[in-house]
């Protein structure tokens, strides 16, 4: 008899939000080495916009990703994506010019567009409804460690090394990960060390209107429902706050605040640790409400989102602060209040739809969040000279509290809500 391991579904969680930790680590690794780039390779601040433009452009075919991996399933799918980025990242080392980067960050994009539809994947299948917020918390902590470990790994590796140093060293991280994804990973129908009970409880605690129907997913009847314009247009307003702070903060940091590389080396991670709370944040002022407040699983959902994006407003402030330090915290809060609403509009795509869809339904949401982070970015590269970063803060603070009026207003809960006991 083979033995079992206990909370198995915790386990997976974790190791997919490792993969979302390489991913969000090597995505980061540009905006750290950014005023170093810039100036060695004399790449214009609007030639950097159109280098993140081109990833953004990429990462918004993430409606292919997740119907990849629906297709193919989560451990062949999310492997094949992972050793594409971490090869394409470590290409970014021979890159000697603003059109070379332009080129490999396309590339990165569409690789690591597969990062957000794999963790709602992975959620639908190992978590009942009642865990899935927590679960969707964990899993986003990835993204903000991810975040938060570039700032003093790439400047570590630019004061000992180089910049081409970074993007070699957090390319070959992500080969590593692979190794462990296909061995360790499999699906709660076909894992070896899962136990009968943990089995039953995850399917017992599923939506048996949700489960997978055998059918491939269609593109077309997805965008006919009112619930994934309730939960993509929420993205497309709140994602650029987390393209600001990984792509533009070090700049912000460096020409603003006059910062040099070992002081973003020193700061710019603190956002992204404050963003790690508001992952876990999220997740439990979900249960909380269900719990105390006896609200469905949705207007909990819903309710988390809206405090969060009350909580953004303080970005709206940063540029009205004289001291950099009071800017810092401002911008740390404001990550925070970010992925507290984040992690529940995400975590709402296993809530709305079938399994079988819910990769395809997160990746096409994620490309509405990435088509706000492109616009926000193009219009930061081509404005920011000549107006300043004061407005897109109070942009960022603005945006979320009319996401929220979208999620109270086009969501609507099934009338078939509970899970089969």
């Amino acid at each position: 008899m083979r033995l079992k391991i206990k909370r198995l579904r915790w386990w997976m969680i974790g190791l997919v939000m490792l993969g979302a930790m390489i991913n969000y680590l090597t995505r980061a690794t540009l905006g750290v080495a950014a005023p170093t780039l810039l100036k060695d390779l004399q790449i214009t601040t609007q030639q950097y916009s159109w280098i993140i433009g081109a990833f953004q452009g990429a990462i918004m075919l993430q409606p292919l990703c997740g119907y990849v991996l629906d297709v193919l399933g989560l451990k062949r799918g999310f492997a094949i994506f992972a050793t594409a980025w971490s090869f394409i990242s470590m290409a970014h080392g021979l890159a000697g010019s603003w059109q070379a980067f332009a080129v490999l960050r396309g590339l990165l994009g569409l690789a690591e567009g597969s990062a957000n539809p794999a963790g709602v994947k992975a959620l639908s299948e190992w978590f009942p409804a009642k865990e899935r917020g927590l679960a969707g918390g964990v899993y986003n902590i990835g993204a903000s460690v991810g975040s938060m470990l570039a700032p003093p790994l790439v400047a570590w590796a630019i004061l000992v090394y180089n910049w081409q140093m970074a993007f070699v060293a957090t390319g070959a991280v992500g080969l590593v990960w692979v190794a462990l994804w296909l061995w360790l990973y499999e699906s709660p129908s076909k894992h070896p060390k899962l136990s009968e009970e943990e089995r039953e409880y995850i399917s017992s605690g599923q939506e048996q209107h949700l489960q997978d129907d055998g059918t491939r997913p269609s593109i077309i009847r997805i965008l006919k429902q009112r619930n994934f314009w309730g939960i993509a247009l929420p993205r497309f307003l709140a994602d650029p706050t987390w393209g600001t702070l990984t792509f533009w903060l070090p700049l912000y940091l460096s020409s603003v605040r006059n910062f040099d590389l070992k002081q973003i080396a020193l700061f710019a991670w603190l956002p992204f640790l404050a963003a790690d709370l508001g992952s876990m944040f999220g997740g439990t002022v979900s249960i909380a409400l269900q719990k105390y407040a006896n609200l469905s699983l949705i207007n909990a959902r819903r309710g988390a989102f809206t405090l969060g994006a009350c909580l953004m407003v303080c970005m709206g402030f940063v540029g009205f602060v004289e001291s950099p330090y009071t800017a810092i915290a401002l911008i740390c809060l404001g990550g925070f209040a970010h992925q507290t609403l984040s992690v529940t509009v995400i975590t709402m795509s296993s809530d709305l739809f079938k399994r079988n869809e819910v990769a395809t339904v997160a990746g096409m949401a994620g490309t509405f969040g990435n088509a706000g982070v492109l616009i926000f970015n193009l219009l930061i590269g081509a404005l920011v000279v000549t107006i300043g970063y004061t407005p897109f803060f109070i942009c960022l603070g603005v945006l979320d509290l009319v996401g929220a009026l979208v999620l109270w207003t086009v969501v609507r809960e099934r009338k078939v809500e509970s899970v089969a006991t």
